[in-house]
């Protein structure tokens, strides 16, 4: 594949010293480069050896370096030790995605530059690295990146819910405790849940027909026709009911992620996040790192209604405990992609595992 200038990077996810399929596409926010590098020798010896005096350009918040490395015994030594982070490479996928190959398959050394948004930026020889890190060290705050203030598409509808049913919920909550919430993979052709230090959470699932029933009836009536007017969208299934709580003795987060990058959620369309309490807790607000650090907070009984293909986050709730009502949205088109692949659905395997 040849590389465009200006074009959406391509996504992957690979093996990392801390994930075995870390997410490429979660490190929106930031610069990025992302060096394919030849097998062991002078050559990759000289490649480190300059990222790691540029040491200080590297500071996680604004720019990253990840190395691809091709061999496996050269993965297998590797350890993330910044300013250096490896994938690794030895089916020869990524290179081959960014057209870092040779005519026998090998390694073409390349630099790629890829902007807080995830697009190319730019693409070098190595031995052009050096300057390539001196001009994204010298682009400065990466909010800044596109020249004018970005803001996520995002669609917020206030009073959705009113208060007194914000706090109905809030108490069927109370009443029927929360289980901790996983972030769902996929494994062996199977999407399963998956308890890790990436999310902190928990929900209760609302069984009671008519809660459902009210939950259902407030948002057709006044939140699925805004979107429909904003998005042009024809929502037709609702997929689940819950509150979520964050609560600021556990730390109540959750990290930049998509909601539909496995067989088990492919078919979502739009995530909608309503607040039932925004008046009593600090942090726990939506960011969306593509478009900057800004967050979002609709109001108590509003909703922010995105996208489930854009990266975004909770941020740490810091004070007190958020309550959100936590639905997705999708359509016919999206009811035919469930179905094909609800075979891949194991809702009753979930596993605990470390990210870092």
């Amino acid at each position: 594949m040849a590389l465009t200038l200006g074009a959406p990077a391509p996504l992957f996810s690979a093996p990392s010293p801390v994930n075995p399929r870390f997410a490429f596409g979660s490190l929106g926010g930031r610069y990025i480069v992302l060096a394919f590098l030849p097998g062991p020798g002078p050559e990759r010896d000289a490649a480190l050896a300059l990222v790691r005096s540029r040491s200080a350009a590297f500071d996680d918040d604004r720019l990253v370096f990840f190395g691809v490395l091709p061999d496996a015994e050269s993965y297998a030594a590797a350890r993330n030790e910044p300013p250096v982070r490896w994938f690794s490479d030895v089916d020869g996928e990524l290179r081959r995605l960014y057209g870092a190959v040779d005519e026998a398959g090998g390694v073409k050394p390349l630099w790629v530059a890829i902007d807080p948004s995830l697009r190319v930026l730019a693409w070098v020889q190595p031995e052009q690295g050096g300057e390539l890190i001196g001009h994204l060290a010298s682009r400065g705050d990466p909010d800044r990146h596109a020249g004018t203030p970005l803001h996520a598409p995002v669609l917020i509808v206030p009073r959705i819910f009113e208060p007194s049913f914000c706090q109905r919920l809030i108490d069927y909550y109370a009443a029927a405790g929360g289980l901790p919430s996983g972030t769902m993979v996929d494994r062996d052709g199977r999407t399963i849940g998956v308890l890790s230090d990436f999310k902190s959470r928990r929900d209760a699932s609302i069984t009671d027909e008519r809660l459902i029933a009210a939950c259902r009836a407030r948002i057709s009536h006044r939140l699925l026709p805004e979107i429909r007017r904003a998005f042009q969208f024809r929502t037709t299934h609702i997929e689940r009911y819950i509150v979520g709580c964050y609560d600021a003795e556990e730390g109540g987060w959750f990290n930049p992620h998509r909601d539909d990058t496995t067989l088990g959620t492919a078919h979502r369309k739009f995530a909608v996040s309503i607040n039932l309490n925004a008046e009593d807790f600090e942090g726990g607000d939506l960011r969306f790192p593509e478009f900057g650090r800004r967050t979002y907070r609709p109001p108590t009984g509003g909703a922010v209604v995105f996208s489930c293909s854009l990266l975004h986050e909770a941020t740490r709730v810091t004070r007190g405990t958020r309550y959100a009502f936590l639905p997705f949205l999708y359509d016919a088109e999206g009811a035919e992609v469930r179905a094909a692949n609800l075979h891949a659905l194991d809702p009753s395997r979930v596993e605990t595992e470390q990210t870092a």
